[in-house]
């Protein structure tokens, strides 16, 4: 995606979009979903807008490639990657490994009957070595910060705001990896 229009219509798009074909998956859509991880998001870290960024486009891969969960995360990052930075694409990227280091992390830890199911295609709870190589990632903590949130944001009938009020941020986020695209950086 290469400007702010086309991302806002993909997360429009979002709107009756599942994260499974079938709608077998979670109970809300794409887009309550993204609206919803994005709000907890800037609850929790108000002055961190890639945080929350990444909340909101963390699960496009859904979209972009249905039925394809063991490789969303990827593809949604590197969809977003040259628009948003560096930085929001490796946490949308890593939002499935923190899935895997909670689960390795805190066993009795609930998911969803969805993530739970896809985590098994997705190389289940990480080993001890997974764990550490996880831990060492300088964006480790914060993709544990979305994923924490990610599992809380599937609230039916949840009023998370209104999309177009993320344009401003995306924007904001934007211009400087637009800029180092011109430049070549």
């Amino acid at each position: 995606m290469d400007t702010v229009d086309e991302l806002m219509a993909a997360l429009h798009a979002c709107r009756g979009a599942w994260d499974t074909p079938d709608r077998s998956g979670d109970p809300v859509d794409l887009h309550d979903h993204a609206l919803q991880t994005a709000a907890l998001l800037r609850r929790s870290h108000p002055s961190d807008k890639e945080l929350q960024a990444a909340g909101l486009v963390h699960d496009l891969g859904h979209l972009l490639r249905p039925g394809d969960d063991a490789h969303h995360a990827d593809v949604a990052a590197d969809a977003v990657r040259g628009l948003l930075g560096d930085r929001v694409a490796a946490l949308v990227r890593l939002h499935v490994p923190a899935k895997r280091y909670l689960a390795a992390l805190e066993p009795a830890r609930g998911l969803s009957p969805q993530s739970a199911l896809t985590l098994a295609v997705q190389g289940g709870p990480m080993t001890r070595a997974e764990m550490a190589a996880f831990e060492a990632d300088p964006h480790a903590q914060d993709a544990v910060e979305l994923r924490q949130a990610d599992d809380a944001g599937k609230v039916v009938g949840l009023n998370a705001g209104e999309l177009e009020d993320w344009r401003p941020v995306l924007e904001r986020l934007a211009t400087p990896a637009a800029d180092n695209a011109r430049q070549g950086l």
